[in-house]
């Protein structure tokens, strides 16, 4: 019983339910490894003692937490304090606040006790003084009650940027792609957003993990992207650098056509080799002084956190991508071996320095582009939920990580062997004393050019699954964050940006997460397939089906991270399809997203013929043909009931977009479509449960026979623009 205390005492649940009146409880192995990440020895029952004992006693003397929380108007959530403490509040700006508790509220003069409501927003210094002559400081997170609403009504496309190939691109979707889509979709179909994957920068290969789920960095974006001739150095290359660079154009364009013309897979380390020796003959050209004036700002205000990155890239060239594998006292960022090398390998932090900024500026461009071609919203970045464990992000803050720990998901009745997504998890315990720094220094790096993030697995926010090196997934537990905090740095950020926030939330999610997120304005995400009422047996209409999808609302893994959240067998057939005016207004609806099959696969059976080939089908081939031709007969028996779907039109185009038309019934504040769809993609962009089985992350967007088209093709679709003609009735 102490040692659960003690876990409790550290946000650790001791127990779960992997399905409902169902719980099982951690082993206290687990219970141990999880303790120990957090700093706990709890090995033996003496240290248990020691450990509940320390807990108590500073517990006992301690005035603050290391972080206090408040929303605009409203004062701190502070502990009990002694009669007669003395608060200051230091603000960000310099201004001093002074208050007293004088009947269990702080007072300044004769104000009344909210004298503390009033704050501006931002993270404060926070200091009290007990009459007992105890001290304690803390971070003050001042934050507005909600992050700012998406502006109207919009609808937008979904896209992984790497599959977007235009006839200027290094053999994969690059920022000057990302441009040039978000300036003709906003001019011409009217869309309000671009939804993208995440950016971040990735572990070095080759080979590179091509999932942009498993970044090195979420803080920088990758290099990859850079659109090459768009950098202004590149207009001023001069013979050898200029033919050089027009060879290795030349290079690109034929991988680029290897994609496009004889169906080969984008090969990113391929790309990364010749866009590379294109940017070191870039860094060698001279910066006018203007554009060292640029640089030198850019470099000012991303600080230590830039050199980090650029010298764990410059080391990891010299000594390979995973750090811990590196001579022990580079291993420490801080280090006395470590200070000594950066001062030998300056030009090659630089070189990288240099590629952030470039990225930077692209990531401006793009966003400018959307805004000018009317967009509201412009671009959406994607926060992926962790980073690889060997990657630049835990070399430079290793003190936020739990060692030894990766995150994942508990087995549950769509997984019974759990999940693990093999990456560390931030330490609660850790964000909390640095007043969240790494958390909200995060956040502003990925809005500074965005309308909107997208937050992976948005019920991180709140607890996460940590597993056990070297254990089973089903040998982890739930660890707690301060949901509170986490939502209010969020606010903070995104209400500097301006920019909305929309929360991953499918899967399992604890009761009163969906609500917490909604209160702060965090908009959810509903699929249409999933929106369903599990909680009866009726069928919508007299309808029911199965659900032969890949992913959905039931399955706390991310698909993301390779994990395979399919419904369980028959669980759709006892469940209601939600009507177009049940579903919630916060909300991001589409049909389909990266790690579900496209909506022509579903209609024609090719995603269930995909994953027969593959085996990864739950039951016979017969059974799961049987199952997802029911649902199908469900949705388009629905689709006809609510008049979106004439009768007699029951080819692939015409249900595409009668979906699409269901989706415009709901009062969703934002409408997203999988650019794939648009056109009639078959191939989904990532299989969950494969690996090197399916070309995960690797294909162009392609039409119905498999064929890729380019931008430009898209562009000019009329299968494309037939359906965002029905988008363009949105009353935005």
């Amino acid at each position: 019983m102490s040692r659960a205390r003690l876990a409790r005492l550290h946000g650790i649940a001791t127990s779960y339910e992997p399905a409902p009146g169902r719980t099982l409880h951690l082993t206290d192995d687990t219970v141990v490894a999880v303790l120990a990440a957090l700093g706990i020895d709890a090995s033996t029952p003496q240290a248990v003692r020691a450990a509940l004992a320390a807990h108590d006693e500073t517990a006992g003397r301690a005035l603050l937490p290391p972080t206090v929380t408040a929303r605009a108007g409203r004062p701190p959530r502070l502990p009990d304090l002694p009669e007669g403490t003395v608060l200051s509040v230091r603000t960000e700006d310099g201004a001093l606040i002074g208050a007293e508790v004088r009947d269990g509220a702080a007072h300044t003069g004769t104000q009344d006790p909210a004298a503390l409501a009033a704050l501006p927003l931002g993270v404060h210094d926070l200091r009290a003084d007990a009459p007992d002559g105890r001290t304690a400081r803390a971070h003050l997170v001042v934050a507005p009650d909600t992050v700012p609403a998406p502006p109207g009504r919009n609808h937008g496309f979904l896209v992984q940027l790497y599959s977007l190939l235009s006839r200027h691109s290094w053999g994969m979707g690059d920022l000057g792609d990302l441009a040039d889509l978000a300036a003709w979709s906003g001019r011409t179909l009217g869309t309000g957003f671009v939804q993208l994957n995440p950016l971040h920068a990735a572990v070095p290969g080759p080979p590179t993990d091509p999932s942009p789920y498993r970044p090195s960095s979420r803080r920088f974006p990758d290099p990859v992207h850079l659109r090459i001739e768009q950098i202004p150095e590149y207009a001023h290359l001069t013979g050898p650098d200029r033919r050089r660079a027009d060879e290795l154009a030349a290079r690109a364009g034929a991988l680029r056509d290897d994609v496009l013309e004889r169906g080969g897979l984008i090969d990113r380390d391929a790309v990364w080799a010749l866009k590379r020796q294109a940017l070191e003959l870039l860094c060698a050209v001279p910066l006018g002084p203007g554009r060292r004036a640029a640089y030198c700002d850019f470099l000012a205000v991303q600080g230590q956190a830039l050199d980090d990155h650029a010298t764990w890239c410059a080391l990891a060239e010299r000594h390979g991508p995973d750090w811990r594998a590196w001579p022990a006292g580079l291993r420490d960022p801080r280090s006395p071996e470590t200070a000594r090398i950066r001062h030998g390998l300056l030009d090659r932090i630089d070189f990288h320095s240099r590629l952030a900024w470039f990225t930077d500026e692209q990531l401006a461009a793009a966003q400018r582009a959307a805004r000018d071609a009317g967009m509201a919203i412009g671009l959406v970045h994607d926060l992926a939920v962790g980073v690889h464990p060997s990657g630049a992000d835990t070399w430079a803050q290793q003190d936020a990580f739990a060692v030894g720990m990766s995150i994942g998901a508990p087995p549950d009745a769509f997984n019974s062997r759990g999940q693990d997504w093999g990456l560390p998890p931030w330490r609660p315990d850790a964000l909390a004393a640095a007043g969240y720094a790494p958390y909200r220094a995060l956040l502003r790096g990925l809005l500074r050019h965005a309308g909107a993030l997208r937050i992976d697995h948005v019920m991180g926010l709140f607890r996460l699954w940590w597993v056990p090196e070297g254990r089973p997934p089903t040998e982890g537990a739930y660890v707690r964050y301060d949901g509170e905090a986490m939502l209010s740095v969020l606010a903070l950020e995104a209400r500097r940006a301006g920019a909305a926030v929309i929360g991953e939330d499918l899967g399992t999610v604890e009761p009163g997460v969906r609500e917490a997120l909604a209160d702060r304005g965090v908009l959810g995400t509903s699929v249409l397939w999933f929106e369903r009422d599990y909680s009866t047996g009726a069928a919508a209409d007299g309808d029911a089906g199965a659900d032969g999808g890949d992913g959905g609302d039931g399955g706390d893994g991310d698909a993301e991270a390779d994990g395979d959240a399919r419904a369980p067998e028959g669980a759709a057939t006892e469940a209601r399809i939600l009507a177009p005016d049940e579903w919630r207004t916060g909300c991001l609806a589409t049909v389909t997203t990266h790690d579900l099959p496209p909506t022509a696969a579903r209609l024609t059976g090719a995603d269930v013929a995909l994953r027969a080939r593959l085996g990864l089908l739950a039951g016979p081939p017969e059974r799961e043909r049987s199952r997802a031709g029911h649902e199908l007969r469900a949705w388009l028996g629905a689709l006809s009931r609510h008049g979106l779907l004439p009768e007699g039109a029951g080819d692939e185009e015409a249900v595409v977009k009668a979906v699409h038309r269901f989706l415009l019934r709901t009062p969703a504040r934002m409408i997203g479509v999988w650019l794939p769809d648009a056109v009639g993609d078959r191939r989904p962009q990532n299989l969950p449960g494969t690996w090197d089985e399916y070309p995960n992350w690797r294909l162009p967007i392609a039409g119905p026979d498999g064929r890729p088209h380019t931008l430009e093709e898209l562009a000019a679709s009329p299968r494309l623009h037939a359906l965002m003609r029905e988008l363009a009735l949105l009353d935005r």
